[in-house]
């Protein structure tokens, strides 16, 4: 199902079939008289008196060809609020047979200006669905016309929401594809092809990373027959020579778990372990959507992590692109592998006014948090919080987790400069921020978002109908125009 939106200015002197109308939270229906017949509006009076007033929905049918939704609009809402009410919306819409609907913007009874906007941003973040495989896939088109005077949304609001959606839909397919469509070699071309967005784009492959001693992301990905790469994204959004804000993305197209296997049950879910590196691919087109006036640079490292006889073993030490070296204990501790080198390789090249680096790190993290919150990470109290303001505005949350010097005996290795993973047992989170921590070699301001609990749901949220969240997005969007516009 696709949505079709158009705006229009009048109102009075027509009869419109499946009006939307919004009213205060209780309800109130004083304000829209003047937009039904006399009749119409004593028949939703009378039946309002037997209703659910709680909920925030109502509809209506005044006869076959016409129908009123009321929409209640609480005091004070903050901008997600709006957001998860058109989403509400498009639930609503889904699932009746009406193909077009009339939404009345001067109903509007909210000090929000662009109330509007984040309805519709919302409902369209719900309808997103990932049916390209489907051989049967549903045509059906509703169109949805927008209004009267308020419903000027400004041209440059506008085009904000349709970057912001369109690099969220564009994470959301990279983790919705599967594992053999989407192979790192594929990612990289898919990735090459944003280059028509005004991205610069760099790809080194496997010859280049080897030269550049990358040893420890090229351990990762030995056992696949595909490539392993480590892609950069550069947007100057500003022409002066101001650092660029880095964002740094664990790409693992599939994960077996190398030798240490992962158990067969729901190892089809892990063609979403490169949700982390989707999120930043995903933000590096938003920017370059709206022209953000900012300079940012996305890393993705691109790997597959799979069984093979020149598959890396439990055991193997690798030099990393620092020059420090890792004794692999666990293959399936590889993420950290990856962005190990692509951290160094970040901070070394662009030298950043701060690092972000996302990923689905640890299944600790969601023994911890659920899927409520993304487990936040942190060198720098002052990115932490504007990073937690961010996402509480857009409702992808993050819980700030401990870092510690006293977790590195955790780690520490007889045979190497550190192991990949703590066996003593706890902090599985922790000891893997810690191990990443060890990859900054100068101080940069760096955060790590481990969002293993966030990237993918299995029965849908407020912005989303189920699967691929594109988590991350919308999140660092929001910092970036917080702070750094």
């Amino acid at each position: 199902m696709s949505i079709k939106i158009s705006f229009k200015k009048s109102i009075l002197g027509k009869t419109f079939s499946n009006l939307v109308l919004f009213v205060d939270e209780r309800f109130n229906t004083r304000l829209i008289k003047k937009y039904i017949s006399v009749s119409e509006f004593s028949y939703i009076s009378d039946l309002l008196k037997t209703c659910d007033l709680k909920k925030k929905l109502l509809i209506f049918e005044l006869s076959s060809k016409k129908k009123v939704v009321l929409v209640s609009i609480k005091k004070n809402l903050k901008n997600y609020d709006i957001e998860n009410l058109g989403a509400e919306f498009y639930g609503l819409i889904n699932n009746a047979k009406s193909t077009e609907y009339f939404v009345n913007s001067d109903s509007i009874v909210s000090i929000n200006k662009n109330f509007i906007g984040h309805f519709l941003h919302g409902l369209k973040l719900k309808s997103y669905n990932f049916k390209k495989y489907k051989s049967k896939n549903e045509k059906r088109l509703i169109k949805i016309n927008v209004l009267g005077k308020k419903n000027n949304t400004s041209v440059k609001d506008q085009l904000k929401f349709w970057a912001l959606e369109e690099g969220t839909f564009f994470a959301r397919d990279l983790v919705s594809e599967p594992g053999n469509v989407l192979h790192p070699d594929e990612y990289a071309k898919r990735i090459k092809n944003l280059k028509k967005y005004g991205l610069k784009i760099n790809i080194y492959d496997q010859k280049k990373l080897k030269k550049l001693g990358m040893n420890a992301l090229l351990g990762v990905g030995q056992g696949s027959i595909r490539g392993s790469y480590l892609v950069t994204m550069e947007w100057r959004g500003v022409k002066n020579n101001s650092k660029p804000l880095a964002f740094v993305g664990k790409g693992v197209c599939f994960d077996t778990g190398g030798y240490s296997l992962k158990p067969a049950k729901f190892m089809e879910d892990m063609t979403y372990d490169m949700a982390g590196s989707a999120a930043v691919v995903g933000l590096m087109k938003n920017l370059a959507l709206r022209k953000a006036k900012v300079n940012a640079v996305g890393v993705v490292g691109l790997v597959e992590n799979m069984v093979s006889g020149n598959a890396q073993r439990p055991g193997d030490i690798v030099k990393s692109y620092s020059g420090k070296t890792i004794e692999i204990l666990n293959t399936d501790a590889e993420g950290r592998l990856v962005l190990a080198d692509a951290i160094t390789f970040t901070e070394k090249k662009f030298k950043p006014r701060f690092m972000i680096d996302l990923a689905t790190l640890t299944g600790a993290i969601i023994v911890s948090l659920g899927s409520e919150y993304a487990g936040l990470f942190s060198n720098n109290d002052k990115l932490s919080n504007e990073l937690i303001n961010a996402g509480g505005k857009v409702e992808e949350k993050l819980w700030r987790m401990p870092l510690h010097k006293n977790f590195d005996k955790l780690i520490n290795s007889k045979n190497a400069d550190m192991q990949n993973i703590n066996y003593v047992g706890g902090a599985g989170s922790t000891t893997a921020a810690q191990f990443l921590q060890r990859f900054i070699l100068n101080k940069t301001p760096w955060a790590h978002l481990d969002i293993a609990g966030m990237a993918f749901s299995k029965y849908g949220g407020a912005l989303n109908s189920g699967g691929a969240t594109g988590y991350g997005v919308r999140l660092l969007n929001q910092l970036i125009e917080d702070h750094y516009e």
